[in-house]
């Protein structure tokens, strides 16, 4: 189905949950999706920033990372059920078995795999990511990606790699998994 006739496709489409660490272009991504398919964009962390009216290092500072992921969860569900979204999840979103289970059951959940090295290259500026202000952040990702790899395998539909930065290639390679063929 050509990406064209987006009226039609909406309705045969269920709402599609990007998941993968961070750095691997979730947000950047779903807000090009969202606007391809004319549906609507929710990235899950800008939710929770929006609700509780501070950031994410403000809330692991005051709450703890146990504090963040109760909103989290929250959220995920409640987003979940919204019809023919696009969302961008946080990279700790697979910790949850509730999110892991209503992410699978309620859209189709696209693992945007993305390699270590290309994580940090892409986050080594970011001070808005709370886990990686730390000494080591190389070995924070390593760690977290032993961790959280087969968490999002097991959540996923479709495994998509974004190690080439290249935001039409990897869009074509979601649309494709998702039965939609990428205009021109």
């Amino acid at each position: 189905m050509p990406v064209g006739d987006a009226d039609s496709m909406n309705e045969a489409v269920p709402s599609i949950f990007l998941i993968g660490p961070m750095g691997a272009g979730k947000s950047t991504l779903g807000r090009h999706l969202a606007h391809l398919l004319k549906r609507p964009f929710y990235d899950s962390d800008k939710v929770i920033v929006d609700r509780t009216g501070a950031d994410i290092p403000w809330i692991f500072d005051v709450e703890g990372e146990q504090g963040f992921r109760r909103r989290e969860q929250e959220v995920i569900d409640e987003l979940t059920l919204l019809p023919g979204i696009v969302l961008a999840t946080g990279g700790g979103v697979v910790m949850s078995d509730a999110n892991r289970r209503n992410l699978h059951e309620r859209g189709v959940v696209i693992y945007l795999w993305t390699p270590v090295e290309v994580q940090l290259a892409r986050t080594r500026q970011d001070k808005n990511r709370p886990l990686l202000q730390q000494p080591d952040p190389e070995k924070v990702l390593r760690d977290l990606f032993t961790v959280r790899d087969p968490l999002y395998r097991e959540t996923a539909h479709h495994l998509v790699a974004t190690t080439s930065g290249n935001l039409r290639k990897v869009s074509d390679q979601v649309l494709g998994c998702i039965g939609i063929e990428a205009a021109g």
